[in-house]
């Protein structure tokens, strides 16, 4: 693959109206063809607040994480030049858009499919992750490595995959899944996958999912259930 790759960015977003802007301003546009923000029926005004920050905007009618990732797959799906690589990120800024770079850089150069961004080989702010995130990342990667034999060290949001090997991959799963399918059947058909350390900050806002209690709860236990339901 060469440098002038097509890059496209996904970010699923349900009421990221404080920060869709600056995650949609910090993505590197000299090497991105279009930033989707797929907008899972929000209640503030993400989508506008995308829209003046320059990115297409997409209605992900259908609840769940999973489901805004799909609506912009669908939407590359209809592209009469598809992409080489697609990037993901929350819209949340929890990530650091800027590290994009280090993300699509195996990918072409290595023959890399699928990269992800390691919040646990990077630099943790204080508070970024509860310690039930932690622990659910640290059981599920160790999961991973017994049954499938792949080691990970995160089930980051922040990752770039090649397109192609998105589409072998078929993703399906409609919510709190959604990352670790793509590992697992990344994983299974045998894909050259990498993880690259990225930083990670506190979040503007609170988080859908370990914000709360029951959002932690069911975020575990599809995790888990994902990871072995597709052995």
């Amino acid at each position: 693959m060469n440098d002038k790759a097509i890059i496209d960015v996904i970010i699923p977003a349900f009421n990221e109206a404080d920060s869709i802007a600056k995650v949609i301003g910090d993505i590197p546009k000299e090497i991105v063809r279009e930033i989707i923000v797929c907008d899972n029926n929000s209640t503030d005004n993400t989508g506008q607040v995308a829209t003046n920050a320059g990115a297409k905007v997409l209605l992900a009618t259908k609840k769940g994480y999973g489901s805004a990732c799909l609506k912009g797959l669908d939407y590359l799906a209809q592209q009469s030049t598809p992409p080489d690589i697609v990037v993901f990120i929350d819209g949340d800024y929890s990530d650091y858009p800027e590290q994009l770079p280090l993300l699509i850089e195996p990918i072409q150069s290595e023959q890399v499919d699928l990269v992800i961004g390691s919040r646990a080989l990077g630099k943790l702010e204080k508070g970024s992750m509860t310690p039930q995130q932690v622990f659910g990342n640290w059981l599920a990667t160790s999961l991973i490595k017994r049954i499938y034999g792949y080691h990970f060290t995160d089930l980051g949001p922040f990752r770039a995959v090649r397109y192609k090997s998105l589409l072998k991959i078929n993703m399906q799963d409609p919510d709190f899944g959604w990352t670790v399918e793509m590992q697992v059947k990344a994983a299974k058909l045998g894909m050259n996958c990498k993880e690259i350390a990225v930083n990670y900050r506190q979040r503007i806002g609170v988080s859908k999912i370990s914000g709360t209690i029951k959002g932690t709860i069911l975020a575990g236990h599809k995790i888990l259930w994902t990871i072995f339901k597709l052995i």
